[in-house]
């Protein structure tokens, strides 16, 4: 077994990859302790070095015989190149195109035994040169029927025909560029030979820069550069100044022929300028392409036999170009096509014999990747398809532009090879002078994202310090990062990458790496935009559709619009459209083809294509790409699914792709405002042209004339900002605090690049702003109350402030409770500060309140000013005592409302209970300011008898109580006690008094609505009658009953209850017998008087009701006499005095027999006492009403008499003396007043029902009060100054009785006395103007003051 140190000699002669997968096998054998184990592993080491030299003896063996065609220029310096390969890294070859550059490099390689120890990778910038310079070297070395896959393979997109024993290796640069992801030193090759760099594409500028790093770590590495003879010395410097080795190419003269399209009226297209006769001076014509380039072909067939090749910018120009030639019928001519999406036969064609006229019409692969064979004549338009890309609009631009002098240099040089040669340039020469001298490297022109992404896979550090021939500008840079980060696939580093790799700095210094999406879409070989679409569909279940539309994305639209069918084509794409989502015809267009291929054979499915105008190779191609995608995915580990997917999530998934294009329509200039200010319109062509949404998205945006969106879809905002939390701007504004959500909500605007997603959304503000979310939570949640929740010392507190506030209402000042800061300072000094919200209040208190149960409790003295002393709560009590009501009070300190003050609150059940006895006190705490109030109320003349008022109201409080009767009666005593002013009754003002010193009277229902207010408790009672009627009769519900003659119905209560909601006195309803004339009823009364009153005269009628009438024998034993006396009455008629004076008669007997019964019992009783007696007492009260209309009539008599005489009527015709008549006439007019008196005393002692409103015992009294007007009449002209002083003192006491009659309710509790004392004035009368007829009792004006005064009125 061989020693570890001589397998380690024999590595440098195995293969680069060999060689460097077993020294670490050899340097791991090595550390290897345990003899045994490590000649165990030596010997396995052994045996892969024996294969792998093996391995190198059979490609050694492999190299074929190498020859070199003689004719073609680089054979001749083959031993120049050689020598300078092998003595040099690095060698640069310019050599013109068909110098033989492309197919004889790779052979000198193997010629210097490259090939053997690794690959000799050959690159070319497309698929088509790949294959076909492939297939060329494949026949030189191997003979003509020699296929790509033995000694020379090549690798393109979807195909690999590279075999285990190949030397040479043809790529695009694309693949190679992949490769450098998996392979960092390119072991597999030990010699790489990039062609066509001169058309510095972004993939050849990346690959030269790499090269350049890796070249010191790969010594045994040789590096071979061809370009065109442009600028060569470029590369030269790149990479050290290497050697640069210059081929001719094998050309003959070419002349060029300027035809511009534009050319003077009248001069044949084909000639010279100059030539020829015009029509006009100045005039011109402007041709189009394809009349410009048939007119060429035509002057070029006429110079003579030889194969044209015409460079179009693209392939519908070609198609159209070919169509127009074809309609030509040039004979013996053959048109071919020729561009990179051509299939292998058909890009064959142009290198296959043939006879005849080949008019070649291709794309600019034939510029320098491909030497076209037979080419004599070439026409050039001067233009192409560059992609560039805006760094204002964030947009890849395919504009046609002028190509450079070199371009059509080289465009020149592909025909005089076989030949002299002629090229014909459809532009003038100044055009061409003017032109620049090369074109721009793709890297100026190009977004770099992708790039960027690569280089950061790869660990390649900044790409501003990578060394590229010609750095990219440092905008292009940036907006390449912006896109990655749009993407999701890089993020700033802040801490060193793991896997060792350097994380590279983004254009702000900051250090960027991959995130953990970004290494999956390094790892997928579409435009990162598409690959974040697929990377997204797997999060979204939609992975199947989405790979077919990211491929179908990824390659030119397989629909085609022929101009000559446009309709017919519309017709059939039209099947494939979704009106919502042009991105979901390529799901259906997908679909359709899959079930078309299914059933046809392949012959079939391409005639079905052109049909359908679908190009059956793109077509192909998107197979091939989803095939790929399809792999890529797998090996990624995301589930494709099988079932079809919510169009929503595929769209969902595309945006994630496609975030900076999306657009919102404005309405009014018909277009979308795009991402950062940019507008672009619809595409014509989109299915959404006509009824565009009013947010879409587009898969590109192309400037052409304008901004274009092409392939759109609907879409609604939500969604992109749901993908987009890095990308959106989030702004706020006016955060407040929300007692439903216990926490701080402020409106949120979202924005993505400028557009607004979202206008304004309530958010909670907890997680922005803490701080002010914690301030906003103490101040309204704790201090204000405003908040929502079950903990108890938050209702402790608010009851106990609550309780303190009640007071300041109460007592009508501010400054008792403290202010809203010292509550927030209680609070801020206990809260932690991550206590921004109810909810995070809930979770500290849980477990702050197990050790601090009393921590956020308030005490009373806390929440007391300093120095608000004084009050006492006992003075604003929280209810009023009325009798045996206790009715709740409530306070309000608002001056102008009409509930300013106290407020009684009576439920409407009870207010037949309440009567305005001692409201008039008010609450203790506001007695003083209302005494001083009244006081102050008194005209000036009595008002400053009592200065200072406070003074004197204190006094008179601290000397009374509201027991001591009505608040003005009881001052007045006082007032005169203290200062012997007296205060008239009438000069009290009390509209000068402030409205919230007077009781509000609030009358509610049992679900305490208000029903009526106010501070006049009669007034509300008369407002309210209606509704406390029906109130009163709620409690007794099922009392009442009408049409009652007899007793017949249940014992009848006198009083009925019902507890109303809540605490206090039940409802009462009094319940009696109505009088109803011919029947009477049962009703409830609201208070006990009226029921008292009403049950007395309905038990009357019901008593009558069921009894003789006594009227007839009173009748009977009426003289005749009598009966002249009884119609002297006042009523209106005989029979109604008789029922009157019945009813007397019947009310003595009631009240003899123990008044009204309240069961039929006690009324069978009560009837059987009053029929026994009532005829004789009603003949009884007959007798005594006749004397008392008998006084009557003769009193009525004499007034009239006098009041003749007082006021005579002239006679006509006879005259008396002037001034005895004036002297009689005012002796009379003296009379008048007392007249007046005793006119208004008799009608208040007889009118209609006065027999039965008198009663029987005060009847006689009646017909005494009568004799005394009679004996006053008599003495009245004797003396009547003397009637008229005894008439003032009768004027004197009837004026205060009346006043105090005018201030009581007729059912009020004083109604007896204010009666007697209406008699006691009648006995006055009596004995002022009839002192013989003696009096009751004894009788003067102060006992008749005294008897009000005592009244507490």
């Amino acid at each position: 077994m061989p020693p570890l140190a001589e397998l380690a000699e024999r590595l440098p002669d195995l293969m680069v990859r060999d060689q460097r997968r077993l020294q670490r096998r050899v340097d791991g054998a090595r550390r290897i302790r345990n003899p045994q184990a490590r000649a165990a592993v030596a010997a396995e080491i052994a045996a892969d070095v024996e294969a792998a030299t093996l391995r190198v003896q059979r490609r050694l063996a492999a190299v074929p015989p190498i020859t070199y065609p003689p004719d073609l220029p680089v054979s001749q310096r083959r031993d120049d190149i050689r020598a300078a390969i092998r003595d040099h890294q690095v060698v640069i070859l310019a050599g013109e195109t068909g110098s033989g550059k492309t197919t004889q490099l790779p052979k000198i390689c193997l010629e210097l035994g490259r090939g053997v120890r690794g690959l000799i990778g050959h690159t070319q910038p497309r698929r088509l040169a790949a294959r076909a310079v492939a297939e060329r070297v494949a026949e030189e070395l191997d003979g003509p029927d020699a296929r790509p896959g033995a000694t020379v393979g090549y690798k393109v997109r979807f195909t690999d025909e590279v075999g285990d024993n190949s030397l040479i290796k043809l790529m695009t640069d694309g693949i190679l560029l992949a490769e450098i992801q998996t392979d960092r030193l390119l072991s597999q090759y030990d010699t790489l030979i990039v062609d066509e760099a001169h058309e510095r594409s972004l993939n050849i500028d990346f690959i030269l820069g790499y090269l350049r790093q890796l070249l010191p770590r790969r010594p045994d590495l040789k590096v071979v550069i061809t370009s065109a003879t442009i600028d060569p010395q470029r590369f030269a410097r790149h990479f050290g100044d290497a050697p640069v080795i210059e081929v001719t190419g094998r050309t003959f003269p070419v002349e060029v022929r300027y035809r511009p399209l534009v050319v003077p009226a009248g001069i044949d297209a084909g000639a010279s300028p100059g030539t020829g006769d015009g029509d006009g001076p100045g005039a011109m014509i402007e041709r189009d392409l394809p009349e410009a380039i048939t007119s060429a072909v035509d002057e070029l067939c006429a110079a003579g036999p030889g194969d044209i090749l015409v460079f179009l910018s693209g392939e519908r120009e070609i198609r159209d170009t070919a169509d127009v030639l074809a309609k030509r019928q040039l004979p013996n001519t053959e048109i071919v096509p020729l561009y990179a999406r051509l299939s292998a036969a058909e890009q064959h064609r142009v290198f296959q014999p043939h006879s005849g006229r080949r008019i070649v019409l291709a794309t600019n692969v034939a510029e320098t990747s491909l030497t076209v064979p037979g080419i004599r004549y070439v026409v050039d338009p001067g233009l192409a398809r560059v992609s560039r890309y805006s760094n204002r609009t964030k947009v890849q631009r395919l504009p046609i532009e002028a190509i450079s002098q070199a371009s059509a240099n080289q465009r020149r040089g592909r025909c005089g090879r076989v030949a002299d040669g002629i090229c014909i340039r459809l532009y003038s020469e100044d055009d061409f002078d003017a032109r620049p001298r090369f074109t721009d490297p793709e890297i100026l022109r190009t977004n770099l994202a992708s790039v960027i992404l690569q280089m950061t896979a790869l660990g390649l550090g900044d790409m501003a310090d990578f060394p590229f021939i010609d750095p990219p500008d440092s905008r292009s840079i940036s907006d390449g990062v912006l896109l990655l980060r749009e993407l999701g696939a890089v993020e700033t580093a802040s801490a060193p990458e793991q896997s060792g790799k350097p994380a590279a700095p983004d254009r702000a210094g900051a250090r960027m790496r991959l995130t953990p999406l970004g290494r999956k879409l390094a790892q997928i070989p579409l435009d990162p935009r598409l690959a974040r679409m697929v990377l997204a569909a797997g999060d979204n279940g939609c992975v199947r559709e989405v790979m077919v539309i990211a491929s179908a994305l990824s390659i030119q639209d397989p629909r085609e619009r022929p101009v000559d069918a446009q309709q017919a084509a519309a017709e059939k794409h039209g099947r494939f459209t979704d009106r919502q989502s042009d991105f979901l015809a390529y799901l259906n267009m997908w679909e359709y083809l899959r079930e078309q291929q299914e059933q046809l054979s392949g012959n079939q499915f391409r005639r079905l294509c052109r049909a359908d105008f679908l190009n059956y190779l793109r077509v192909r191609e998107w197979q091939d790409v989803h095939g790929q995608l399809r792999q890529i995915v797998k090996s990624l580990g995301i589930p494709v699914g099988s079932t079809p997917a919510d169009p929503q999530n595929i769209h969902l998934a595309l945006l994630a792709g496609l975030l900076s294009h999306i657009g919102v329509r404005d309405a009014d200039k018909q277009e979308y405002q795009g991402a950062r200010g940019s507008r672009f319109a619809v595409f014509p062509g989109s299915a959404l042209f006509r009824k565009p949404p009013r947010w879409l998205v587009a898969a590109e945006l192309v400037e052409t004339s304008r901004l274009w969106a092409r392939t759109v879809a609907r879409i609604e905002p939500e969604w992109a900002e749901a993908l987009a939390p890095h990308l959106v701007k989030r702004t706020y504004s006016e955060p407040h605090w929300e007692k439903k959500q216990a926490a701080v909500v402020a409106f949120e605007k979202v924005t993505l690049y400028g557009l607004p997603l979202v206008t304004s959304r309530r958010v909670n503000y907890s997680a922005i702003d803490p701080a002010l979310c914690r301030d906003l939570f103490i101040r309204h949640a704790l201090v204000e109350g405003d908040w929502q929740t079950h903990h108890a010392f938050f209702h402790d507190n608010r009851r106990l402030l609550d309780d303190v506030e009640e007071l300041e209402h109460r007592a009508r000042r501010r400054d008792i409770v403290v202010d809203d800061d010292t509550l927030f300072d209680f609070y801020d000094q206990r809260l932690p500060a991550d206590v921004v919200s109810g909810r995070h209040f809930d979770s500290w208190w849980k477990k702050a309140r197990r050790s601090q149960p009393d921590l956020l409790a308030f005490s009373a003295s806390m929440l007391v000013r300093a120095g608000a002393d004084g009050v006492d709560e006992r003075d604003y009590p929280d209810a009023w005592r009325h009798g045996e009501l206790t009715l709740a009070l409530s306070y309000q300190f608002a001056p102008g409302t009409d509930a300013d003050g106290v407020t009684v609150r009576i439920p409407l059940p009870l207010l037949n209970q309440v009567s305005a006895d001692g409201f008039d006190w008010q609450v203790p705490g506001l007695r003083a300011e209302l005494v001083t109030a009244l006081i102050r109320s008194l005209p000036k003349q009595i008002r400053r008898s009592f200065v200072p008022a406070p003074d004197y109201a204190a006094r008179v409080l601290a000397a009374v109580t509201p027991a001591d009767g009505p608040l003005l009666a009881v001052l007045e005593r006082e007032l005169d006690r203290l200062t012997g002013v007296a205060v008239p009754r009438e000069s009290w003002q009390l509209d000068r008094v402030a409205d919230h010193l007077k009781i509000t009277f609030r009358v509610v229902d049992e679900e305490q609505r208000t029903l009526a207010e106010g501070k006049d408790l009669a007034a509300l009672v008369d407002q309210l009658a209606p509704t406390m009627r029906a109130a009163v009769c709620a409690v007794a519900d099922g009392v009442e009953r009408d049409g009652l003659r007899t007793w017949d119905f249940d014992a009848l209560p006198q009083l009925v209850e019902r507890q109303h909601p809540g605490p206090g006195r039940p409802a009462r309803a009094y319940p009696a017998l109505l009088d109803q004339g011919r029947s009477v009823a049962i009703r409830v009364f609201a208070t006990e008087a009226e029921a008292r009153q009403a049950m007395w005269l309905g038990t009357r009628r019901l008593l009558l009701l069921n009894m003789p009438s006594p009227i007839k024998q009173i009748n009977a034993r009426l003289s005749n006499t009598a009966k002249l006396t009884l119609s002297h009455h006042p009523y209106h008629g005989v029979v109604e005095l008789l029922d009157d004076c019945v009813a007397c008669a019947a009310d003595k007997l009631i009240a003899a027999g123990g008044g009204p019964g309240w069961d039929a019992d006690g009324f069978a009783k009560l009837r059987g006492i009053v029929q026994a007696d009532l005829d004789e007492t009603a003949f009884d009260v007959v007798t005594k009403v006749e004397r008392i209309l008998a006084t009557a009539h003769t009193v009525s008599g004499q007034l009239a008499d006098w009041q003749a005489r007082v006021q005579p009527q002239p006679q006509p015709g006879r005259s008396r003396e002037p001034a005895r008549r004036a002297g009689a006439n005012a002796g009379l007019a003296a009379l008048a007043p007392a007249l007046d008196d005793i006119r208004s005393q008799l009608s208040g002692l007889v009118y209609p029902g006065f027999v039965s409103a008198t009663g029987w015992q005060r009847l006689p009294d009646i017909a005494r009060y009568l004799a005394a007007i009679e004996r006053r009449l008599e003495k009245l002209p004797s003396d009547p100054d003397r009637d008229r002083q005894r008439m003032l003192q009768v004027e004197q006491v009837t004026l205060e009785h009346q006043r105090l009659l005018d201030r009581t309710p007729p059912d009020g509790p004083h109604g007896e006395e204010l009666q007697r004392i209406r008699w006691m004035i009648e006995e006055l009368r009596v004995g002022l103007f009839a002192q013989t007829l003696r009096t009751a009792y004894p009788i003067s004006a102060e006992r008749i003051f005294r008897a009000l005064d005592q009244l507490p009125l």
